[in-house]
């Protein structure tokens, strides 16, 4: 795959095997199969930037193990850069065991006890590759334990100090904190450092335990050097906040299959058009133009099963949007 010559996109945190079942609307121990597929946000982020033609990196930490092999060859094939990826002899990459419901919404049970994602330091870090990141991304598992949680606070720091805008998409997965409030304030410790974040509107209640649909309650999240403030609504679409104005872009109505990565179909999309135009937070039309484009890859996201084989291409979205028209 040939290199972009976009600005560099870097993510940060967990790349893992989702064990999907085969059939949708069966619990883990009905499943009689299930299909492996890579996944972990961040990692799925910068795959689907680098699928529309944008320039990314992955930083983080697999096993040295089969598995761990195989997502860095998948992250390759995707042309995706490597260099900051590491492997670690004694921690296993993680798996999560994914239940699609009947609707294709998920649940899901881990395995990481530690994994290797967890066990990355901070003297492990490409510093010189995060330098040039243009944007710098990442969620909040990574803050879940130590030594990850110290390199990822290094990261960001070495990210902001060299200039780069800081993404930042939470990610909520319960099970994987100790408590639903350990949670709330493990995601909240970094919230005031991000430059433009991303939330769903089950992650609005989450976090503000209020009613996300009432824009009071999605402005308790906004803090003064945020750039922009989106939420998305699933299959409605999205809300976008900035410092100068506000609005809804709506989203197309597909059949879902399985809406693992449709979240980070979107922010990758989103990511790339910002690389290639930090102005899009003040520009409104701009703005809404590059969430349409989003909203169209998360919905195309949704319509097959496994994160990273569905995301698409910028022929496939723009076909996409110009076949939905009327929606």
């Amino acid at each position: 795959m040939a290199g972009s010559n976009d600005p560099l996109v870097i993510t940060f945190g967990e790349m893992l095997i989702d064990f999907v079942p085969d059939t949708a609307g069966v619990s883990l121990a009905e499943s009689r199969a299930f299909i492996k597929a890579p996944g972990g946000a961040p990692a799925n982020v910068a795959c689907a930037i680098s699928k529309l033609g944008g320039n990314s990196a992955f930083v983080g930490k697999v096993g040295d193990d089969e598995f761990g092999k195989m997502l860095v060859d998948i992250l390759n094939q995707n042309g995706v850069n490597t260099d900051g990826v590491c492997f670690d002899r004694e921690a296993r990459t993680a798996l999560a065991f994914v239940t699609l419901r009947k609707d294709g919404e998920r649940e899901f049970m881990f395995y990481r006890n530690p994994s290797a994602d967890m066990m990355l330091k901070e003297s492990e870090l490409n510093i010189g590759l995060i330098k040039k990141a243009k944007i710098f991304h990442y969620g909040s598992i990574s803050l879940i334990s130590e030594p990850c949680r110290s390199a990822h606070l290094a990261a960001m720091k070495a990210a902001r100090e060299a200039g780069a805008l800081l993404s930042y998409d939470p990610n909520v997965r319960l099970p994987l904190w100790p408590s639903p409030d350990t949670a709330r304030s493990g995601i909240k410790s970094i919230w005031f450092d991000a430059d433009f974040i991303k939330v769903s509107d089950d992650e609005v209640n989450f976090l503000t335990q209020g009613d996300a649909e009432k824009e009071e309650v999605v402005m308790s999240l906004w803090h003064d050097k945020l750039k922009l403030l989106l939420v998305t609504d699933g299959e409605k679409g999205c809300r976008y906040f900035t410092k100068k104005f506000k609005g809804r872009v709506t989203g197309f109505s597909v059949k879902p299959v399985d809406t693992t990565g449709a979240g980070d179909s979107f922010v990758g999309s989103f990511l790339a058009s910002v690389a290639r135009d930090s102005s899009i937070f003040d520009k409104e039309q701009n703005l809404r133009e590059a969430l349409t484009f989003s909203n169209a890859c998360g919905a195309i996201c949704t319509t097959q099963k496994g994160a990273i084989p569905a995301l698409p291409t910028r022929s496939e979205a723009e076909k996409f949007i110009s076949g939905n028209k009327g929606n």
